[in-house]
């Protein structure tokens, strides 16, 4: 099990990645159980969930910067 100071950074990171409470507290609970890679397939669809969201924003930035160029054109 990880000492308490690790805890508290494994949970911040979690917050930070975006993690839902949910997500959060599960991770938190095989941290504290010593099933650290019960975690992977969890953090791995938070990933892909993040990078959807990413490549959706650059398809509506991609979408602005035409709508800008064709009106620069007028």
């Amino acid at each position: 099990m990880a000492e308490e100071g690790e805890l508290k950074k494994i949970h911040q990171n979690l917050i930070d990645a975006g993690c839902d409470q949910q997500t959060t507290d599960l991770c938190m609970a095989f941290v504290k159980e010593g099933h650290l890679l019960d975690m992977v397939p969890i953090l791995r669809n938070h990933r892909n969930v993040l990078l959807d969201s990413v490549h959706k924003g650059q398809k509506q930035i991609d979408c602005l910067d035409y709508l800008l160029y064709k009106l620069k054109q007028l």
